[in-house]
């Protein structure tokens, strides 16, 4: 027999799937920064997902401000969106560092495999541009269907 979770879980589930929704609808450091220090963009070509970045740095080589645009999923946008919130004052060693679990943090929410690489797009580019080249990254995820994106923001 199946367990049900408890009220308080579901309604923390419920405030994630909230918060998650917000930074898509409203992402946080959405735009574009004029003469960045660095910049990437790449995409999830599972799903279409496209995003890019710009950070300028301070005279200590931290993160002064970041920024994104481009287009995507509830999932990948909510990341990246969050994701640009704590990177500034971290150095670009502290990015590269950055392990997948924080941004899994951020979200609060489980993510499948399949939208693993959408969850992570926003992480891949930050690492990507503090590097100045694409960055290692290993294969998380599996290929779906751009489909499941519309019928995920129903679990949102």
């Amino acid at each position: 027999m199946r367990e049900t979770p408890s009220a308080s879980l579901v309604v923390m589930d419920e405030l994630y799937r909230d918060q998650i929704l917000e930074h898509y609808k409203r992402p946080h450091n959405f735009g574009h920064l004029e003469h960045p220090d660095l910049e990437f963009e790449d995409t999830n070509p599972f799903c279409g997902d496209e995003q890019h970045v710009t950070i300028k740095l301070d005279g200590d080589d931290k993160v002064a401000e970041i920024a994104f645009e481009g287009k995507g999923c509830a999932i990948s946008t909510a990341a990246t969106s969050l994701l640009t919130d704590e990177l500034v004052g971290m150095s670009r060693e502290e990015l590269l560092r950055l392990p997948k679990d924080f941004v899994l943090e951020l979200l609060g929410i489980d993510i499948s495999a399949t939208r693993m690489k959408c969850a992570m797009l926003g992480l891949k580019i930050v690492k990507s541009a503090s590097l100045g080249k694409p960055a290692e990254w290993e294969d998380e995820g599996e290929a779906g269907d751009p489909a499941e994106a519309v019928a995920d923001l129903g679990q949102i």
